[in-house]
């Protein structure tokens, strides 16, 4: 997960850096420091990346045309 998917993700579900941080059980720091696109431990990533797609959110590989992200569906409430 790149550092403007994750921005992306927030803003498409609607999540502010503390919701996205009390989900993924991290600190409201950590998700600041990951969206400025400092280096965090893989599992920290993970646990934010399920956090979000347990909301609804589909991480789009980059191909040619860029990383981005998509909504999967309707469940994506806090």
């Amino acid at each position: 997960m790149l550092a403007v998917q994750c921005k992306m993700a927030r803003a498409a579900i609607g999540w502010g850096v503390r919701d996205l941080a009390k989900e993924a059980g991290v600190s409201p720091d950590t998700i600041a420091r990951l969206e400025r696109g400092e280096e965090l431990k893989a599992s920290t990533i993970e646990a934010i990346c399920s956090a979000l797609e347990a909301a609804g959110v589909e991480f789009i590989p980059e191909n040619g045309g860029g990383a981005g992200v998509r909504l999967k569906g309707e469940k994506h409430d806090k």
